[in-house]
């Protein structure tokens, strides 16, 4: 159960670096980027936490209100753990209100899945922050589908979305945002009963 005083820091992750920055492995650094929009903030250094951050508040003046730490690690996805852990502890943030928003291999492209806990499905960016903070946080899993044919993996997510799935990319990480800000101020079996497409 979350602490509903407590601030919540949700972590987009991707590869730092304009040669990354439309790769399918960089689908959540472009949730957080619209989400620092919507705030009307821009990302900074984070201290010594390796990674740009930002403060602002995700929902209606009142009660419901969340405050929230944007976050994209800086360090390489497969070190995400790291920069992860020390803003936790800088902003004391509980590891059930942590939101990491990632690329997911198992889903269909556009597709979103929300869920608390679980496995790291072989995304080394899941994986490093499991091993840094144990398993319970939330994930925004957003769906790339398979690679084609005998592409390897780690090919396919380090490769742009297609002309195809860019006519649509807006769109979905239009709706990954959302279900982020329901997530945060509705809890999680709203979010899922919502976005669980």
């Amino acid at each position: 159960m979350s602490d509903t005083n407590a601030p919540w820091l949700i972590v987009g992750l991707g590869n730092p670096g304009p040669g990354y920055a439309a790769n399918r492995h960089n689908v959540g650094f472009m949730v957080a980027d619209l989400l620092a929009e919507r705030i009307g903030g821009s990302f900074k250094r984070a201290g010594k936490a390796q990674a740009q951050a930002l403060e602002g508040r995700i929902g209606a003046p009142g009660p419901s209100n969340r405050r929230v730490i944007l976050a994209k690690p800086m360090s390489y996805m497969n070190l995400s753990g790291g920069p992860v852990t020390a803003l936790r502890d800088f902003y004391k943030v509980p590891t059930s209100n942590i939101v990491a928003v990632h690329d997911e291999l198992d889903i269909d492209y556009g597709t979103l899945r929300l869920k608390l806990g679980g496995g790291d499905n072989g995304h080394n960016g899941l994986k490093s922050m499991t091993k840094a903070m144990g398993p319970d946080y939330h994930r925004v899993r957003f769906g790339i589908g398979r690679p084609p044919g005998r592409m390897q993996v780690a090919d396919f997510v380090l490769k742009d979305f297609s002309s195809a799935e860019r006519k649509e990319l807006d769109y979905f990480v239009d709706r990954a945002a959302d279900a982020v800000e329901c997530l945060v101020i509705d809890g999680l079996e709203r979010a899922q009963g919502t976005y669980n497409s």
